[in-house]
């Protein structure tokens, strides 16, 4: 069953008011993969009646007053991509298409999403006074767009350090994460008339900051001082685990940004209730009548096992938005929605993907970071494999078997990257695995991402060394041959990391040309997303693990032309050759 969006849908239900009113700037898709439509699923579950409004009019308050004031909270995400990110390339070039848009066109998600439509709803709400005398429902910020930008911040679009967006957007509370815990016990701390700002993974603004929380240096130090900033990023990262983490607090001016604690890593069963919720997989018919998305070409039909990464790539936003602790669903979970799919009308027998962030994290995680939480000194996968991760591909190989035998699935994909690393450390069970996916789980190509060749690149991107990437391709085409299958790998790039030059490239080209066989296509150039390392490096041009200065390609043109040295494609003409390069995107 579709959350309601028309006022018409509200009084089908029976009911007189809603209680909570979400906003988001995709079109409403109700899938697992879609936050707005899990959070306002969750809610519903626990008995709130929610209403979604999807990409509002912003020009007026007709479209986001549709459905009145909410009793207990609006909230407000900007969707499942950063706005900025939706809308700009990395070179700044404002977007044509939009995957979460009807029609595909680029013309329905704001700048800055999440502070515009928090401005459109104060403004629908002073249009429509303080009805008797009550206070205004509070407006609660989440989604990736919140979370990532939740304390001062380096914004590529802007070039220069943001306030946290909850002063920006002036709401009342923000919840980062996947945040359906959270949302359960903020909305019933507002139910109850209770005072939220306990709730574990909210982010508050404060005259004066709790005692017993850390310090981060102020907004004002930041901006000005790039060292400062490194600080405090350093310090940011450090407390994102839910077992570890310490309440941070920030000064903007003359108030406090706080930030309680996250919120405990979900169960095994408290996920596997979270994907067993009623999800129609379609999108409402308010907005298909507007045109169909693109995106539920690749979710429609996908099933999530896992959340999570221990991956900590240095330019990944994961890390800080679900956690550096894998949670996985359980076997019996899993199977049941891959059965609910083959029911569903418009199933035609294949599910597109069977993974998570990374395909192959399903099933293991280190005992000691459950029992005393993330190491700060190192990382899990990088430089290399910690021996204390217990890599063990088999119950995601025995997973996919029994997936791939349920009547009336006729394929299953694991569409989600690979971390090839993980595989060649797993002497036991990775080959197994390697072999299920090649025989039966690949649509002709694979995904993987080295995302560079050079080692110091590598480095700087927290990402393992060529050498293992060489190794994984000589599996790989080794079962191919003996499995009678033309398949190939596909490599995803990055130019222009914090780091990397125009020398760099013309390695990567060589590279691909003589060790991979391969002329690339997949490369993009980089973009500084906030809340990452990688963003650290390119606003601060320092290593921030080292100090040591970096060199950071910072002209668009020249960030173009290293995409472009690995792109362009030599021909043979007439006994000579020319160049011919493709325009960039």
């Amino acid at each position: 069953m579709f959350l309601p969006t028309t006022p018409e849908e509200v009084r089908r239900l029976g009911w007189d008011a809603l209680d909570v009113i979400l906003v988001t700037g995709d079109s409403y898709i109700d899938s697992p993969f879609i936050g707005a439509a899990v959070i306002g699923k969750v809610l519903w579950n626990a008995g709130y009646r929610v209403g979604i409004i999807a990409q509002p009019d912003v020009s007026n308050t007709g479209d986001i007053g549709r459905l009145g004031l909410p009793r207990l909270f609006w909230g407000v995400t900007a969707g499942c991509v950063d706005s900025m990110v939706a809308n700009y390339t990395a070179l700044k070039k404002k977007r044509r298409s939009d995957d979460y848009t009807p029609g595909g066109e680029n013309t329905r998600r704001p700048d800055r999403a999440t502070i515009v439509y928090s401005n459109l709803i104060r403004r629908f709400a002073k249009s429509v006074g303080q009805i008797g005398n009550l206070p205004l429902p509070p407006i609660v910020l989440g989604g990736i767009e919140a979370s990532l930008r939740r304390i001062a911040h380096y914004d590529y679009w802007d070039d220069a350090v943001r306030r946290s967006i909850l002063f920006d957007a002036k709401a009342d509370y923000l919840l980062y994460g996947m945040a359906e815990r959270s949302v359960l016990d903020l909305a019933a701390c507002l139910r109850d008339g209770r005072d939220p700002r306990g709730v574990r993974g909210l982010c508050y603004i404060a005259k004066e900051p709790p005692a017993d929380y850390l310090e981060l240096p102020a907004y004002e130090t930041v901006a000005a001082d790039k060292e400062a900033f490194t600080q405090m990023f350093h310090l940011f990262y450090r407390n994102n685990d839910p077992v570890s983490a310490r309440g941070l607090y920030q000064k903007h001016a003359d108030r406090y940004l706080v930030q309680n604690p996250p919120a405990p890593t979900e169960t095994q069963a408290e996920l596997d209730a979270i994907y067993a919720l009623d999800f129609e997989r379609r999108q409402h018919p308010f907005y298909e009548k507007q045109g169909k998305v693109k995106a539920l070409e690749t979710i429609g039909f996908s099933i999530a096992t896992h959340r999570g990464c221990y991956g900590e790539c240095n330019f990944c936003a994961i890390s800080v938005h679900e956690g550096t602790t894998v949670r996985w669903r359980s076997p019996e979970s899993i199977l049941a929605e891959a059965e609910r799919l083959t029911r569903h009308p418009d199933f035609k027998g294949y599910i597109q993907d069977l993974g998570g962030p990374t395909a192959n994290m399903y099933g293991f995680e280190c005992p000691k970071k459950l029992a005393k939480g993330i190491c700060t000194a190192k990382r899990c996968v990088f430089p290399e494999v910690c021996p204390l991760l217990p890599v063990n591909h088999q119950p995601q190989t025995e997973l996919l078997k029994k997936v791939r035998r349920i009547p009336g699935v006729k394929k299953v994909f694991v569409a989600s990257g690979l971390r090839y690393d993980l595989l060649l450390c797993d002497r036991e069970h990775g080959d197994a695995y390697l072999r299920e996916l090649v025989e039966h789980h690949v649509s002709g190509q694979m995904k993987v991402a080295p995302e560079h060749v050079d080692d110091r690149v590598l480095r700087l991107m927290g990402k393992p060394g060529s050498q293992s990437l060489l190794e994984f391709k000589r599996r790989f085409d080794d079962l191919n041959r003996k499995a009678g299958k033309r398949q190939f790998l596909t490599y995803y790039l990055i130019a222009a990391h914090p780091g990397c030059t125009e020398a760099d490239m013309q390695r990567v080209k060589h590279f691909a040309s003589r060790e991979l066989k391969i002329h690339p296509e997949q490369v993009q150039v980089f973009t500084p997303t906030p809340s990452t390392y990688s963003s650290v490096m390119y606003y601060t041009e320092r290593d921030p693990f080292t100090g040591e200065p970096l060199f950071v390609e910072k002209d668009l043109r020249r960030k173009e032309r290293q995409k472009s040295i690995v792109t362009q494609k030599e021909v043979k003409h007439k006994g000579t050759q020319r160049k011919t390069q493709r325009r960039p995107l």
